[in-house]
């Protein structure tokens, strides 16, 4: 019983690192919007998680990062087209 309590939250806790590395993979191919996504996801799930502050910090980072480069993306679309 122990063991499969154990097992379950320890599943629970890779659920948002499960969402971090696809992140992390969309990202680096250049699908900044799914990145944002699973990015978002993984920060919900780690927000359930009182002891996961590092990756939080980190989620919030690369959110910060990814929504000035689509908004810079989106800008540079606009004037590219007039």
């Amino acid at each position: 019983l122990y063991l499969l309590i154990r097992f379950r939250i320890m599943r629970k806790k890779d659920i948002s690192v499960d969402f971090f590395v696809i992140a992390q993979r969309s990202g680096n191919d250049g699908y900044y919007e799914d990145a944002v996504i699973s990015y978002e996801k993984a920060l919900t799930e780690a927000k359930k998680w009182r002891f996961q502050t590092i990756l939080k910090n980190k989620i919030m980072e690369k959110l910060k990062v990814l929504r000035t480069v689509i908004e810079y993306k989106n800008s540079f679309h606009y004037l590219r087209q007039d």
